[in-house]
């Protein structure tokens, strides 16, 4: 009789006679995880410095860091390796980023730069506020293409890290008014980039 078979016929036996069932038992080597804890611990910070490093504001990397380790929480083993572990979280991270940009411009980015954030990934070493100069420049090119209230907008929120209420206050309007024209000049400056690069 197949192993699976003998495991699901002992289990019903188990059932049937009211035992609880044995926790399994496994190995803990060096390179794996003790807990959730460890996991969570070990690569909070990885995943947050990434994830702000792509949206460049605090309140979403926050969001999104707390969306990756919700969404790898049930799928994820903690018997994986460390090395497993982590390219998990990366996957996950680069699902819920591209869910990130099609809620937010209306399209779905799945790109990442692989070998940049693999390497930094598994470095740690993301700083939080650091932007490359080639990336801020054309950053720059984008938002004086834009209308001044779209510009003003995205300025407040992803280079000076507004809070939307706090974006809101500036611009003297409403926080779903707010909401909307962030939208919008998201996608026009998404518009504005897909031009940029043909």
């Amino acid at each position: 009789m197949p192993v699976a078979q003998r495991f699901r016929r002992r289990r019903a036996e188990q059932d049937e006679a009211g035992e609880a069932p044995r926790p399994r038992l496994h190995a803990v080597g060096a390179d794996v995880y003790p807990d959730w804890e460890a996991v969570y611990r070990d690569n909070v910070d990885r995943v947050y410095r990434l994830m702000f490093s792509k949206v460049g504001n605090r309140p979403d990397a926050e969001d999104l860091t707390t969306e990756v380790f919700l969404t790898a929480l049930r799928p994820l083993r903690v018997s994986a390796s460390v090395g497993e572990v982590r390219a998990y979280l990366l996957a996950t991270a680069r699902t819920v980023l591209a869910g990130h940009w099609r809620r937010t411009l209306g399209r779905e980015i799945t790109t990442l730069d692989e070998e940049h954030d693999v390497a930094t990934f598994e470095a740690g070493t993301v700083e939080a506020g650091t932007v490359d100069p080639a990336t801020f420049a054309r950053a720059e090119a984008i938002l004086a293409l834009l209308p001044e209230r779209y510009g003003r907008i995205l300025r407040l929120r992803f280079l000076q890290a507004c809070s939307l209420k706090e974006a809101a206050e500036q611009l003297g309007t409403t926080v779903g008014n707010a909401k909307v024209l962030q939208h919008r000049a998201l996608r026009q400056a998404a518009q504005l980039a897909e031009g940029m690069e043909t």
